[in-house]
Protein backbone atom coordinates (compact mmCIF):
# COMPACT_ATOMS: atom_id res chain seq x y z
CA UNK A 1 0.00 0.00 0.00
CA UNK A 2 1.03 3.73 -0.79
CA UNK A 3 0.60 5.35 1.76
CA UNK A 4 0.85 8.91 2.51
CA UNK A 5 2.23 8.84 6.10
CA UNK A 6 5.36 6.94 7.50
CA UNK A 7 5.07 5.65 10.40
CA UNK A 8 7.50 5.09 13.08
CA UNK A 9 7.60 3.63 16.99
CA UNK A 10 8.88 4.59 19.79
CA UNK A 11 11.20 2.37 21.37
CA UNK A 12 9.63 2.14 24.98
CA UNK A 13 6.97 0.37 23.56
CA UNK A 14 9.21 -2.40 23.85
CA UNK A 15 10.12 -2.34 27.47
CA UNK A 16 13.69 -3.75 28.44
CA UNK A 17 14.37 -5.06 25.30
CA UNK A 18 17.73 -4.38 23.44
CA UNK A 19 17.58 -1.95 21.06
CA UNK A 20 18.42 -3.94 18.00
CA UNK A 21 15.40 -6.37 19.14
CA UNK A 22 13.06 -3.54 19.38
CA UNK A 23 14.04 -2.20 15.89
CA UNK A 24 13.59 -5.83 14.27
CA UNK A 25 10.19 -5.74 16.16
CA UNK A 26 9.59 -3.06 15.07
CA UNK A 27 10.45 -3.30 11.07
CA UNK A 28 8.87 -6.86 11.06
CA UNK A 29 5.31 -4.80 11.59
CA UNK A 30 5.87 -2.48 8.98
CA UNK A 31 7.25 0.79 10.73
CA UNK A 32 9.75 2.80 9.05
CA UNK A 33 11.72 4.64 11.86
CA UNK A 34 11.97 4.16 15.00
CA UNK A 35 11.82 7.04 17.50
CA UNK A 36 13.91 7.21 20.80
CA UNK A 37 13.75 7.58 24.36
CA UNK A 38 17.16 8.97 25.54
CA UNK A 39 16.83 7.45 29.09
CA UNK A 40 16.47 3.69 27.60
CA UNK A 41 20.31 3.90 26.42
CA UNK A 42 21.63 5.49 29.13
CA UNK A 43 21.24 7.46 32.27
CA UNK A 44 22.26 10.59 30.53
CA UNK A 45 23.09 11.61 26.99
CA UNK A 46 26.84 12.39 28.12
CA UNK A 47 27.17 8.88 29.20
CA UNK A 48 27.06 7.54 25.22
CA UNK A 49 30.54 8.11 23.22
CA UNK A 50 30.82 8.67 19.84
CA UNK A 51 31.40 4.57 19.68
CA UNK A 52 28.54 3.95 21.45
CA UNK A 53 26.62 6.48 19.29
CA UNK A 54 28.19 4.88 16.29
CA UNK A 55 27.14 1.18 16.92
CA UNK A 56 23.70 2.53 18.04
CA UNK A 57 23.51 4.36 14.51
CA UNK A 58 24.33 1.06 12.89
CA UNK A 59 21.80 -0.99 15.06
CA UNK A 60 18.84 0.92 13.47
CA UNK A 61 20.28 0.90 10.09
CA UNK A 62 20.64 -2.74 9.77
CA UNK A 63 16.87 -2.89 10.72
CA UNK A 64 15.74 -1.05 7.71
CA UNK A 65 14.39 1.53 9.80
CA UNK A 66 15.25 5.50 9.87
CA UNK A 67 15.85 7.05 13.22
CA UNK A 68 13.19 9.71 13.74
CA UNK A 69 14.53 11.39 16.72
CA UNK A 70 14.70 11.49 21.04
CA UNK A 71 11.56 12.42 22.59
CA UNK A 72 11.05 12.33 26.90
CA UNK A 73 14.14 14.32 26.64
CA UNK A 74 14.25 15.24 30.31
CA UNK A 75 12.84 11.77 31.57
CA UNK A 76 14.63 10.26 34.61
CA UNK A 77 17.19 12.95 34.68
CA UNK A 78 17.56 15.57 37.56
CA UNK A 79 18.35 19.01 38.22
CA UNK A 80 17.17 20.23 34.59
CA UNK A 81 14.00 22.67 34.22
CA UNK A 82 13.42 25.00 31.26
CA UNK A 83 11.01 27.09 33.80
CA UNK A 84 12.73 27.70 36.62
CA UNK A 85 13.57 30.53 38.09
CA UNK A 86 17.55 30.24 38.67
CA UNK A 87 19.35 31.17 35.97
CA UNK A 88 22.09 28.58 36.82
CA UNK A 89 19.47 25.87 36.54
CA UNK A 90 18.54 26.90 33.04
CA UNK A 91 22.27 27.41 32.16
CA UNK A 92 22.82 23.87 33.10
CA UNK A 93 19.12 22.73 30.95
CA UNK A 94 20.19 24.62 27.95
CA UNK A 95 23.48 22.23 27.86
CA UNK A 96 22.03 19.29 28.75
CA UNK A 97 19.42 19.97 25.82
CA UNK A 98 22.37 20.80 23.56
CA UNK A 99 24.18 17.67 24.06
CA UNK A 100 20.28 15.90 23.36
CA UNK A 101 20.57 17.54 20.09
CA UNK A 102 24.20 16.17 19.46
CA UNK A 103 22.81 12.65 20.20
CA UNK A 104 19.98 13.36 18.46
CA UNK A 105 22.00 13.84 15.27
CA UNK A 106 24.70 11.61 16.15
CA UNK A 107 22.27 9.16 15.84
CA UNK A 108 20.96 10.10 12.51
CA UNK A 109 17.93 11.78 13.76
CA UNK A 110 16.31 15.22 13.10
CA UNK A 111 13.02 15.86 15.52
CA UNK A 112 13.91 16.61 19.35
CA UNK A 113 10.14 16.29 21.24
CA UNK A 114 10.03 18.61 24.24
CA UNK A 115 7.35 17.21 26.64
CA UNK A 116 9.10 16.67 30.00
CA UNK A 117 5.90 18.14 31.91
CA UNK A 118 8.12 17.72 35.28
CA UNK A 119 10.79 20.29 34.16
CA UNK A 120 8.54 22.93 32.60
CA UNK A 121 5.80 22.75 34.98
CA UNK A 122 4.91 25.95 37.24
CA UNK A 123 7.11 26.44 40.74
CA UNK A 124 6.89 28.20 43.29
CA UNK A 125 6.94 32.19 43.00
CA UNK A 126 6.76 31.45 39.04
CA UNK A 127 3.78 33.03 37.14
CA UNK A 128 2.39 31.32 33.63
CA UNK A 129 4.11 34.20 32.27
CA UNK A 130 7.51 34.07 33.48
CA UNK A 131 7.32 30.29 33.02
CA UNK A 132 6.35 31.28 29.37
CA UNK A 133 9.24 33.70 29.30
CA UNK A 134 12.25 31.06 30.49
CA UNK A 135 11.36 28.40 28.30
CA UNK A 136 11.67 30.97 25.44
CA UNK A 137 14.93 32.03 26.62
CA UNK A 138 16.13 28.72 26.82
CA UNK A 139 15.02 27.51 23.64
CA UNK A 140 15.85 30.62 21.68
CA UNK A 141 19.61 30.06 23.52
CA UNK A 142 18.95 26.24 21.95
CA UNK A 143 18.90 27.36 18.08
CA UNK A 144 22.41 28.01 17.31
CA UNK A 145 23.19 24.10 17.92
CA UNK A 146 19.53 23.14 16.01
CA UNK A 147 20.93 24.98 13.27
CA UNK A 148 24.58 23.64 13.44
CA UNK A 149 23.31 20.02 13.31
CA UNK A 150 20.20 20.72 11.51
CA UNK A 151 17.49 19.34 13.76
CA UNK A 152 14.43 20.68 15.02
CA UNK A 153 12.98 20.97 18.55
CA UNK A 154 9.30 20.23 18.44
CA UNK A 155 7.04 21.78 21.82
CA UNK A 156 4.43 19.66 22.91
CA UNK A 157 1.49 20.86 24.23
CA UNK A 158 0.20 18.57 27.13
CA UNK A 159 -2.92 18.02 28.89
CA UNK A 160 -3.47 20.09 32.22
CA UNK A 161 -3.99 16.32 34.00
CA UNK A 162 0.40 16.45 33.37
CA UNK A 163 1.23 20.25 33.73
CA UNK A 164 -0.30 23.39 34.06
CA UNK A 165 2.46 25.39 31.24
CA UNK A 166 2.00 25.27 27.70
CA UNK A 167 -1.40 22.56 27.45
CA UNK A 168 -2.75 23.92 24.70
CA UNK A 169 -1.80 23.93 20.64
CA UNK A 170 -2.62 27.73 20.33
CA UNK A 171 -0.67 29.01 22.71
CA UNK A 172 2.46 26.84 22.04
CA UNK A 173 2.21 28.26 18.85
CA UNK A 174 2.50 31.75 20.21
CA UNK A 175 5.37 31.08 21.79
CA UNK A 176 6.73 29.19 18.50
CA UNK A 177 5.90 32.30 16.87
CA UNK A 178 7.59 34.53 19.14
CA UNK A 179 11.04 32.21 19.20
CA UNK A 180 10.88 33.27 15.09
CA UNK A 181 13.08 30.09 14.42
CA UNK A 182 12.61 27.12 11.74
CA UNK A 183 14.73 24.83 14.21
CA UNK A 184 11.75 25.35 16.68
CA UNK A 185 8.39 23.80 15.45
CA UNK A 186 5.10 21.95 17.09
CA UNK A 187 4.68 18.50 17.90
CA UNK A 188 1.08 17.51 18.39
CA UNK A 189 -0.21 14.11 20.56
CA UNK A 190 -3.72 12.57 19.91
CA UNK A 191 -3.88 11.59 23.89
CA UNK A 192 -2.82 15.19 24.70
CA UNK A 193 -5.01 16.84 22.49
CA UNK A 194 -7.74 15.03 23.48
CA UNK A 195 -7.71 16.77 26.80
CA UNK A 196 -9.16 20.42 24.79
CA UNK A 197 -12.40 21.45 24.07
CA UNK A 198 -11.56 22.15 20.54
CA UNK A 199 -12.55 19.14 18.66
CA UNK A 200 -9.20 17.31 17.35
CA UNK A 201 -8.96 18.03 13.54
CA UNK A 202 -9.87 21.53 14.42
CA UNK A 203 -6.72 21.74 15.76
CA UNK A 204 -4.87 20.40 13.69
CA UNK A 205 -5.66 22.37 10.80
CA UNK A 206 -5.45 25.50 13.00
CA UNK A 207 -1.79 24.37 14.02
CA UNK A 208 -0.58 23.63 10.02
CA UNK A 209 1.55 25.85 10.11
CA UNK A 210 4.08 25.26 12.88
CA UNK A 211 3.62 21.38 13.04
CA UNK A 212 6.91 19.34 12.74
CA UNK A 213 5.65 15.57 14.64
CA UNK A 214 2.98 13.64 15.51
CA UNK A 215 2.11 11.62 17.89
CA UNK A 216 -0.69 8.49 17.44
CA UNK A 217 -2.08 6.89 20.72
CA UNK A 218 -5.22 6.77 22.30
CA UNK A 219 -7.24 8.48 25.50
CA UNK A 220 -6.79 4.94 27.27
CA UNK A 221 -2.61 5.22 27.09
CA UNK A 222 -2.51 2.62 24.60
CA UNK A 223 -2.18 2.50 20.56
CA UNK A 224 -4.56 3.64 18.00
CA UNK A 225 -7.17 1.61 17.85
CA UNK A 226 -6.93 0.63 21.13
CA UNK A 227 -9.72 2.74 22.76
CA UNK A 228 -12.57 5.01 21.60
CA UNK A 229 -10.40 7.80 19.48
CA UNK A 230 -11.72 7.52 15.76
CA UNK A 231 -8.74 8.51 13.60
CA UNK A 232 -10.58 8.88 9.93
CA UNK A 233 -11.44 12.85 11.06
CA UNK A 234 -7.77 12.92 12.19
CA UNK A 235 -6.04 11.65 9.35
CA UNK A 236 -8.56 13.48 6.81
CA UNK A 237 -7.64 16.37 8.83
CA UNK A 238 -3.76 15.99 8.38
CA UNK A 239 -3.97 14.54 4.52
CA UNK A 240 -5.73 17.88 4.32
CA UNK A 241 -2.95 19.96 5.34
CA UNK A 242 -0.68 18.22 3.02
CA UNK A 243 1.23 16.79 6.65
CA UNK A 244 4.35 15.01 5.12
CA UNK A 245 6.09 14.31 8.64
CA UNK A 246 6.31 10.95 10.57
CA UNK A 247 3.43 9.27 12.63
CA UNK A 248 5.03 7.84 15.54
CA UNK A 249 2.50 5.74 17.96
CA UNK A 250 3.44 6.52 21.16
CA UNK A 251 1.97 4.42 23.88
CA UNK A 252 2.50 4.50 27.84
CA UNK A 253 0.16 1.79 28.89
CA UNK A 254 1.84 -1.41 27.51
CA UNK A 255 -0.69 -4.25 29.07
CA UNK A 256 -1.75 -5.72 25.89
CA UNK A 257 2.16 -6.51 25.12
CA UNK A 258 4.95 -4.63 22.32
CA UNK A 259 4.58 -7.05 19.92
CA UNK A 260 0.76 -6.73 19.68
CA UNK A 261 0.58 -2.56 20.60
CA UNK A 262 3.07 -2.56 17.70
CA UNK A 263 1.46 -4.98 14.95
CA UNK A 264 -2.52 -3.78 15.61
CA UNK A 265 -1.90 0.18 15.60
CA UNK A 266 -0.46 0.32 12.31
CA UNK A 267 -2.84 -2.36 11.06
CA UNK A 268 -5.70 0.50 12.32
CA UNK A 269 -3.60 3.68 11.14
CA UNK A 270 -3.66 1.49 7.30
CA UNK A 271 -7.11 0.38 7.79
CA UNK A 272 -7.98 4.22 8.39
CA UNK A 273 -6.14 5.24 5.28
CA UNK A 274 -8.18 2.49 3.29
CA UNK A 275 -11.51 3.96 4.45
CA UNK A 276 -10.06 7.45 3.49
CA UNK A 277 -9.64 6.32 0.22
Amino acid sequence: MNSPFRYAICNETFPDWPLAKACDAAAAAGYRGIEIAPFTLAPLASDLSATARGELRRTIARAGLDCVGLHWLLAKTDGFHVAHPDAAVRDRTVEYLGELVRLCHDLGGRILVFGSPKQRSLLPGVSPAEAVAHIREVFTRLVPVLETTDTVVALEPLAPAETDVLTTAAETCRLIEAIGSPHVRLHLDVKAMASEPTPIPEIIRASAPWLEHFHANDENLQGPGFGLVDFVPIFRALEEISYAGWVSVEVFDYAPGPERLARESIEYMRRVETELG
